[in-house]
C-alpha cells in the first residue's frame, strides 16, 4: 500500500502536473463545469483548441480526466506512511477517514457538489470511474497486507475493497444531509467518528 506522493500543497502542482488540467481545474474552479469551454481552457492553458481535441473530445472528458487526477491525488496523500507497531488495519482505517474529510475540503469537490452535482450520479448510481477503480486497487492491495499480518479479517480482497468505498462514498457525498453543526452530538466530528468504529469492526478479525 505504497501512497504516490506529490510536492503541491493542495494536488494542483504535483509531480503528475499537466498545464492543461491544471488549467481546467483554474477554470471550472471559477465558474463551474457548465459555464467553462474547451476554448476558455485552451486560452488558459496557452495551447489551442486543436492540441486540446487531440486529447479530449469534448469537456466531459476533459472533466472527467482532471477528477481522476484530483481524487487519486487526495487519496493517496491520506494514506498515513508505514511506522513502526502501526498495524496494516490501523493505516487503512485513519487513510480512509482522513480521506473522507480531505475530499468534503477539496475545492473542486466542493464546486462540483455545489454548481455540478450531476457530473458525479453516474459514478454513484451507474459505473465506476477510473479513479474508483484505482482506489479499489489500492484498498484490495492494502487489504491483502493486513490479511497477512493478521490485522485484518480474512475475506475475498476485491469484495471488501468494494464494500469499504460503498461505505467511505456515502459518507463523502452525503454526510451533508445527515449532520447538524450546531450540535456536537451530531456534527460532522462525531460521523467521523462513526465512521471510524464502522470501520474498526468491520476489518478488526
Amino acid at each position: 500500500m505504497t501512497p504516490i506522493r506529490h510536492n503541491g500543497s493542495d494536488g494542483s502542482n504535483g509531480s503528475d502536473s499537466d498545464p492543461v488540467l491544471d488549467a481546467a481545474r483554474d477554470c471550472v474552479l471559477a465558474v463551474g463545469v457548465r459555464r467553462t469551454t474547451l476554448a476558455d481552457v485552451a486560452r488558459r492553458a496557452g495551447v489551442s483548441r486543436m492540441t486540446l481535441y487531440r486529447r479530449w473530445p469534448d469537456l466531459r472528458t476533459l472533466v472527467g480526466d482532471l477528477m481522476t487526477r484530483e481524487w487519486i491525488d487526495v487519496a493517496t496523500r491520506a494514506i498515513p506512511e508505514p511506522a513502526p507497531g502501526t498495524g496494516t488495519r490501523t493505516r487503512i482505517v485513519d487513510g480512509m477517514v482522513t480521506g473522507v474529510e480531505a475530499f468534503r475540503a477539496h475545492p473542486l469537490f466542493r464546486k462540483i457538489i455545489d454548481v455540478d452535482p450531476e457530473l458525479l450520479l453516474p459514478y454513484v448510481l451507474d459505473r465506476r470511474g477510473a479513479s474508483q477503480e484505482a482506489l479499489l486497487a489500492l484498498l484490495a492491495d492494502a487489504l491483502r497486507e493486513g490479511h497477512a499480518d493478521g490485522s485484518v479479517r480474512l475475506g475475498h480482497a476485491e469484495r471488501q475493497a468494494r464494500a469499504l468505498l460503498l461505505t467511505v462514498q456515502s459518507f463523502t457525498l452525503s454526510l451533508r444531509t445527515m449532520t447538524d453543526e450546531d450540535d456536537p452530538e451530531l456534527d460532522s466530528a462525531a460521523f467521523l467518528g462513526e465512521l471510524r468504529t464502522l470501520l474498526e469492526r468491520t476489518l478488526t478479525p
